[in-house]
């Protein structure tokens, strides 16, 4: 790779990094052509990107990058696989459910919405990590069901009123 290409990668993977909320490293040594297939099948089906990189180019892209991402470039040790997506937790449960399969993708590490998540063992709590869209979800939820208490309780207490209001009318006649 000539320095041309090399200084043109680096320049692409830090727009990508830029313009991504949600980055994952991954390990994905091991998977034969097969199983990196699918891997890259359930990635697209996920609208997860994801890309085999040089750890020296991605290390110059991040620090080329505005963002912070800590200790992440102390990772890019050995094979690593980018994967870009636009859900937080997305990535997460790829790596998750393909490795129902296979003993890989290993996690490296996160950068999700400002935050570093470093080693496999935080997977679980990556998968756990809830959508903009779940969360606003669950605020739209929890806002309706006080009005909606509301309303059932004024329809209830409406029919025990006249239930009550009959009664005594047929009472008093």
């Amino acid at each position: 790779m000539t320095r041309e290409e090399k200084s043109q990668v680096i320049e692409n993977l830090t727009t990508q990094l830029a313009d991504s909320t949600n980055i994952y490293l991954a390990d994905i040594s091991g998977l034969n052509a097969d199983n990196t297939s699918k891997l890259r099948r359930a990635c697209f089906k996920a609208g997860v990107k994801l890309a085999v990189v040089k750890n020296t180019l991605l290390s110059k892209a991040m620090d080329a990058s505005d963002k912070d991402f800590a200790e992440l470039p102390e990772v890019l040790k050995g094979n690593t696989a980018i994967m870009l997506s636009e859900t937080g937790n997305a990535p997460a449960k790829v790596i998750k459910e393909f490795r129902k399969k296979a003993d890989r993708p290993l996690l490296k590490g996160a950068f999700i919405e400002e935050a570093i998540y470093v080693g496999d063992d935080q997977l679980d709590a990556l998968v756990d990590i809830k959508s903009r869209e779940e969360l606003i979800g669950e605020i739209v939820g929890l806002l309706q069901s006080p009005a909606k208490n509301v309303v059932s309780a004024l329809k209830s207490g409406g029919s025990t009123i006249a239930g009550i209001i009959k009664t005594l009318s047929e009472k008093e006649g």
